[in-house]
Formats: C-alpha cells, structure tokens, sequence
C-alpha cells in the first residue's frame, strides 16, 4: 500500500489557484513586470487601463495571475453585469402588474354595445382595467344610450365611456350619438358592422371577412360564408383568435384607449 506522502511526491507539486477579481472601476492593482500601480479606469478589448496617482493612463492586457492585488498574484476579470428585469406585458401592451389586486371599482364605468365587445375588451384590456378599477358593462344595444345615460346619473368622479359599433357618418349610431350632450361622457367607436370585425381577418384564419348582402344579418351571413356553425360558435373561433393588440385592427384600440383615458383621467375618481 502506498502511503500519502509517496503519492505526493509523484503527483508533483499542487498548483495554486489563483482567485479571479471583477476590475470595478477603482480597483487598485500591480503590474508585476513594470511595478506600475494604479486604478482600474475600464475594460476594453480585452485589455484593462489602469491610471497612477498623477492621473496617467497604462493599458496591460487581462492575462492569466497578471496581476498583484495587497500583494499576491490575482486574474482580473470583466464584472459580469447584472442581467436586466424581465418586463412582462400585458395584452394591451401595457407593462403587467405583477400580485396585482384589482382596486375597488370606479363610479365611472365604460359601456360596450353587447356581450362580444365585453369579452374582447376584456380579453385584450382586461389586466390594464383592473389596475384602474374600471368596469365594463353591456348596453344591449345603443338605441336605448340616451336613456340609460340619464338613469345612471354622471357627474364628477362619475363618468361615461361609451364604445360603438359601426360609429360612420350617416349612420344610424352616428345620429344616435350626435343627440348626448353630455360633458361626462365620452363616445367613440370603430367603422366595423360589428366588433368581430374589428379583429384582423389574419388572426382567426381567413384572407378577409366576406361580404355580407344588406338584409341578412350579418353575424349570421359571416357564419354561413365560412362555414362556421352557428353565430356562438363562430364568436369563440374569433375569440380564440385574439391573444393580445397585435390581433385587433388599429381603429378599435385607439377608441378603447381614449375611453380608459378618459374615465380614469386624474382628479376624476374622488376616491
């Protein structure tokens, strides 16, 4: 059996590591070769530049145990930079707030014209209203807007954001919204027949919508042209086809971004 020591003696003399130090700035070290002593000024091309006590600059590379730090042999290293924060976002773009707790509700609300302009709001927007307690509810339609805005009651702290389909001059929604005279309430709206629309023909799949024949309802008409069952079963073809703005044609996201400004607008919610 060979002893400990014999083994030492034909393994040679161990090496001794020598520790690797990050060059931050101001580091003062030594130039064994040259006795030169200064401060690490930065790294570039792999060469470090260290400047003296009377403020001259030296350039040495960043060669292994190249240099002296209180004395003994050190390898100056680049410092690894701290790997920047992932920012999530969400749907809209927005940066996501992260164990976000919704506040409570605001008084001022938005409306959308049905069920399908409040799921895709809320698909896209939903994280961004959260964050500013702001509800979104369905009118069923605007042909009852004016009465609905006069049993809900605006004033300050208490507004109305209001989202309209098919919002063209000459239109049927376009006379309806031209009669509120309201300073609490905002109108805006997209030139879609309907907010399936509004989400871009790519996203769910097609080259474009079909045109649909006046007279023929147009969720209906849309379904039968792309042979997509029944008007429920085509709105969840379009709604899985929506992840995030990217899907949604330009004209819906400025409208529904003036309305969340415009409820949440500072000073408007005396909470």
């Amino acid at each position: 059996m060979r002893s400990r020591s014999y083994d030492d003696v034909l393994s040679g003399p161990r090496k001794r590591k020598i520790p690797e130090v990050p060059a931050e700035p101001g580091l003062v070290v030594e130039d064994p070769a040259s006795g030169y002593c200064g401060a690490v000024v930065k790294i570039e091309y792999g060469n470090v530049v260290l400047e003296d006590a009377k403020g001259r600059h030296r350039v040495f590379p960043l060669s292994p145990a190249g240099f002296l730090l209180e004395g003994k042999p050190v390898t100056l290293v680049p410092v690894k930079k701290a790997a920047a924060p992932v920012r999530r976002v969400s749907a809209s773009g927005s940066v996501r707030v992260e164990g976000l707790q919704a506040r409570v509700a605001r008084d001022s609300r938005i409306w959308v014209e049905g069920k399908h302009d409040a799921e895709l709001v809320e698909r896209v927007w939903g994280h961004d209203l959260r964050v500013e307690g702001v509800v979104v509810e369905p009118l069923d339609g605007v042909d009852v807007l004016a009465d609905r805005i006069a049993e809900f009651g605006t004033g300050p702290g208490r507004r109305l954001g209001v989202l309209v389909d098919h919002l063209v001059a000459g239109s049927k929604e376009s006379r309806l919204v031209e009669q509120i005279r309201d300073e609490q309430v905002l109108v805006t709206g997209h030139p879609y027949i309907d907010i399936w629309q509004a989400v871009k023909p790519a996203s769910v799949g097609i080259r474009a919508w079909p045109e649909i024949p006046r007279g023929i309802e147009w969720k209906v008409g849309i379904c039968d042209a792309l042979g997509w069952g029944e008007p429920y079963e085509g709105w969840q073809r379009v709604l899985r086809g929506v992840r995030g703005f990217r899907d949604l044609e330009t004209p819906l996201l400025g409208a529904v971004e003036r309305l969340i400004d415009f409820v949440t607008e500072p000073g408007d919610d005396p909470s």
